[in-house]
């Protein structure tokens, strides 16, 4: 994606805080929303999300492309030829930020969560409190800050929500893909980091009422485990069984895998 690679500690450090800025966008608006009311609709929220990407990527691609993402990465590897060996450090790096971002998060909006959860009877940790952790790791179906045994779309299967997470994510890959293939990139320029975050925001408004449209392993596992640390325990990594691996991190990888195929494999059979 770049022309040169910088040194790796500063490729490194571009992934950690590219990856803060963009879930720390996005963290905050969910917590915002849930317990303050601060933005009314999904489209609000997936406007945050997109225009905290953008920010990210304009900040740091010159540092280290702007992956930003564990299942991008994967695909970069696979597909254009980034180097193997900076695979692990990036994903570590990804990690890090979303979890660092998540504890920033935290301690924004730490007394509004608890006043939040007072208010409507839920003990942290237990069952119900889906409703407050949402703010940090997801859940299928979104439970849109309420506990999900009084969800109006009731139970969303796990087959159901594996295929939008591989889908959403392959749509996302592919878009990434296509904007940034050499073929495209003369035409693309500056807006690509504007149209990889239009890309992101439609997406979410499209299926964040199925799974709260993770796409990014990191971004959820990383927060996820920041709630578990503080006072939710095991409960995220059980409301949805083993959803949490195979839905927001096995799902995400796969889609942004075939996303990336298919890109690359409509733009070699297009002549330049």
């Amino acid at each position: 994606m770049k022309k040169s690679e910088p040194p790796p500690y500063r490729a490194l450090l571009g992934e950690y805080i590219g990856t803060f800025l963009l879930i720390l966008f996005g963290l905050s608006a969910v917590a915002s929303t849930v317990t303050m009311d601060a933005h009314q609709g999904l489209l609000q929220i997936s406007l945050i999300w997109g225009l905290g990407l953008t920010t990210a990527i304009l900040a740091t691609q010159n540092l280290s492309g702007a992956h930003l993402n564990p299942a991008i990465s994967l695909a970069l590897v696979l597909f254009r030829n980034f180097p193997k060996q900076r695979f692990l450090p990036y994903v570590g790096a990804q990690f890090v930020g979303a979890m660092t971002a998540a504890m920033a998060v935290y301690l924004l909006f730490g007394q509004a969560i608890s006043s939040f959860e007072t208010t409507n009877n839920l003990t942290r940790g237990e069952s119900g409190s889906e409703a407050s952790a949402m703010i940090f790791g997801e859940f299928y179906p979104s439970p849109g800050g309420k506990p999900l045994s009084v969800h109006p779309m009731g139970k969303l299967s796990s087959g159901k929500a594996f295929l939008a997470e591989t889908l959403g994510t392959a749509i996302l890959a592919f878009a990434v893909f296509s904007f940034t293939h050499p073929k495209n990139r003369e035409s693309m320029g500056k807006l690509t980091p504007y149209a990889i975050g239009i890309a992101l925001t439609a997406l979410i408004t499209v299926f964040g009422p199925l799974t709260m449209a993770c796409f990014n392993p990191a971004r959820d596992l990383g927060p996820r485990l920041l709630s578990s640390l503080v006072g939710w325990g095991s409960y995220p990594f059980t409301v949805n069984g083993l959803g949490w691996l195979t839905v927001y991190i096995i799902a995400p990888c796969l889609g942004a895998i075939l996303g990336a195929w298919m890109a690359e494999a409509m733009h070699r059979e297009t002549k330049a």
